[in-house]
């Protein structure tokens, strides 16, 4: 069966991009990705450069007029969440197909994702929870289902809630709550009452990502990585993880989320370092065939340097500003903990 997918990216996430479509390549037999290209540069990258199974799509293919007459009034991450309802749409209307599936750039496969597609079966729409850890539950601000993997058929029931969230979106996307909205992710919390023939998709391993992989361990195991959810014993194969909120800077330092998250160091062996390797190979790729292109999106000063006396020194005088009961770096200890800043050039 082939699926059909969707994403869009600019220049600055190129290299995770390519990353996600080799994924694709390594773990589904038979796939089609199509790119909105929010640039020239990675419209002409992706047109001087063959991939089999992507067809790269401009912004004036793609831009309408109703898109365009709401991009002025959006930030560039707003557009880009106005603009993904319409990516499914203007993908099946344009390519004749028979479903479509929207996936955000920054996720990468490690296994086939027609195990989801199965699940799907006849219904029209698929989403995906957010499976929130309950310390970091958002769904009252976030919404419960996550924008990563959304997929619609061509059919009554698909289109129309293609076409309402659509129109929602044009309406109203912004980054800010307000009367129960989102951005374009709050939109898809009434959708079992509102449309007929929605699945949400139960495979724990289709949307693993920094807000619920407290819930599992992981191993590889047969060049498998599986997981086991701890409250239950429940094992399951990873098919997809997100990796929202990785983010590159100057002095060659990545964070992988920040430091609100827990993330175990099994986690980190498994799942980021060997992306961050597949980033930096994706990026030398680029720079080999003489592209000047900041494919990892670097564009600012590092918040923290990775660790070493410089950066236990900044937490410890951040903690005494705090609090002078930090005068014993308890602060520190736990700051050391969920420390996720890493020089990049060494994976």
């Amino acid at each position: 069966m082939l699926k059909n997918f969707v994403t869009l990216f600019n220049a600055s996430y190129l290299s995770r991009g390519l990353v996600l479509y080799q994924s694709l390549i390594e773990h589904c037999d038979d796939f089609h990705l199509y790119i909105i290209c929010f640039d020239d540069v990675t419209l002409n990258y992706f047109k001087e450069n063959k991939y089999k199974h992507i067809t790269p799509i401009s912004l004036v293919n793609f831009e309408d007029e109703d898109l365009l007459s709401v991009k002025p009034t959006r930030s560039a991450a707003e557009y880009c969440w106005t603009c993904t309802p319409s990516t499914v749409l203007y993908c099946i209307n344009t390519f004749h197909l028979t479903h479509c599936v929207y996936i955000d750039a920054d996720m990468r496969f490690y296994s086939n994702p027609q195990v989801l597609f199965d699940e799907w079966g006849t219904d029209s729409i698929a989403l995906t929870e957010h499976r929130y850890t309950p310390e970091y539950d958002q769904t009252i601000l976030n919404g419960k289902y996550c924008v990563q993997f959304v997929g619609f058929k061509k059919d009554e029931e698909g289109l129309n809630a293609l076409k309402y969230w659509r129109n929602a979106c044009l309406d109203w996307c912004y980054a800010r709550p307000e009367n129960g909205k989102f951005g374009d992710q709050k939109y898809l919390d009434d959708w079992l009452t509102r449309f007929k023939k929605v699945h949400i998709i139960r495979h724990l391993g289709a949307g693993i990502a920094p807000w619920n992989l407290q819930q599992y361990t992981f191993s590889n195991k047969n060049h498998k990585i599986i997981g086991t959810e701890i409250n239950t014993g429940k094992k399951f194969e990873a098919v997809f993880f997100h990796f929202h909120g990785l983010k590159f800077f100057k002095e060659n330092i990545v964070s992988l989320t920040g430091s609100y998250y827990r993330m175990s160091k099994q986690v980190k062996l498994i799942f980021y370092f060997p992306y961050l390797s597949s980033l930096n190979k994706a990026l030398k790729l680029i720079e080999g065939q003489k592209y000047n292109i900041n494919a990892h999106g670097i564009n600012s000063e590092p918040t923290y340097n990775a660790l070493g006396l410089n950066t236990l020194i900044k937490y410890y005088k951040e903690g005494l500003k705090k609090t002078k009961f930090n005068v014993f770096g308890f602060n520190v200890i736990q700051n050391i903990k969920r420390h996720y800043y890493y020089n990049y050039t060494k994976f």
